[in-house]
């Protein structure tokens, strides 16, 4: 078990080491210019940022300083927020996305997995066919539209009923969060019923469950100690990656509420050519991702005893 955590661990850290040297590169042939942004400025002031920033050295020399910083937990000062760092960013803004993730991963996980069960055990059935229909369209619809039709559709009821029945945008209150963690849990929690549906048709045509079901037993015991157990093992698996996208926040969606996550600064950034700032929320996102992903194929180890963690 030790050696498959060190070992998991060890191809997280070169993961998370290529995604580091992916994102340095992509920045420096990204055609653009972060000193100027835009703007005029004299040969004395460019020679001046370029210095404070370490641009004037060569792209080697660069990359060196850039990992050796990053191995410190050091990402580096944002090119357009003054004196401000990326960790800076992170901590104060991480919080908020993690809220606001945590609150719709609760909710996409709870409701897909009832829905799942519920189009598997039904199957063809009416429950079965509109759950089928909402799936398709939870995938394939964008979430920014989701965001701009839930917009819409809060601001003609709050016209009708005359008060604020739901905050189109900002933070601070439940009710600020209860769209946005709609919106963003739409597209998973879609797949994960998908996901569900498919692992429970699945799993009742195993030979132990017509065991369980000539043995005579009660039919939720069945469902509850032999199907559910055993259909939601590929559902964890699909958790890890999706925790991490979640909690790290849906990036447009946070900009289209006006959201202070993560979210919104790196859509920002994106948009200023602020280098810093991307590379550090790509490394620090594709960093939490690797972990969720290995803290996943462990619990995923313990649930399962078919799996030998010692073995793989």
């Amino acid at each position: 078990m030790l050696r498959y955590v060190i070992k998991r661990l060890f191809s997280g850290l070169l993961t998370v080491y290529f995604i580091a040297t992916v994102t340095f590169l992509a920045m420096h042939f990204v055609p653009g210019d972060p000193i100027t942004g835009g703007k005029a400025r004299s040969p004395e002031i460019r020679k001046n940022l370029e210095q404070k920033y370490g641009l004037d050295k060569p792209v080697s020399v660069q990359y060196v300083i850039y990992i050796k910083n990053m191995l410190k937990g050091d990402f580096g000062i944002s090119y357009t927020q003054q004196n401000r760092s990326v960790n800076d960013i992170i901590r104060a803004h991480f919080p908020v996305s993690a809220t606001l993730g945590i609150f719709a991963i609760l909710i996409c996980t709870s409701v897909g997995i009832v829905m799942g069960s519920l189009a598997g055990v039904y199957r063809g059935r009416a429950i079965d066919k509109w759950g089928t229909f909402a799936v398709l369209i939870g995938i394939s619809v964008p979430s920014f539209v989701f965001a701009v039709f839930g917009q819409y559709l809060i601001t003609e009821i709050n016209k009708f009923t005359g008060s604020t029945f739901l905050p189109v945008g900002g933070w601070g209150t439940f009710k600020h969060m209860v769209l946005p963690a709609i919106v963003l849990e739409l597209s998973t929690l879609a797949f994960l019923t998908r996901l569900m549906r498919s692992s429970l048709l699945e799993v009742v045509n195993q030979d132990y469950i017509r065991t369980a079901k000539a043995k005579g037993l009660p039919q939720l015991r069945i469902f509850f100690s032999h199907e559910l157990r055993n259909a939601i093992l590929p559902v964890i698996t699909f958790l890890g990656p999706a925790i991490a996208a979640i909690t790290t926040g849906g990036f447009v969606v946070e900009y289209v509420f006006a959201i202070p996550g993560l979210g919104q600064y790196f859509v920002q950034a994106v948009q200023q050519l602020d280098y810093t700032v991307i590379m550090g929320l790509t490394v620090f996102y594709g960093a939490f991702l690797v972990f969720m992903v290995i803290l996943v194929d462990i619990i995923y180890g313990l649930i399962d005893p078919r799996i030998s963690l010692s073995k793989a």
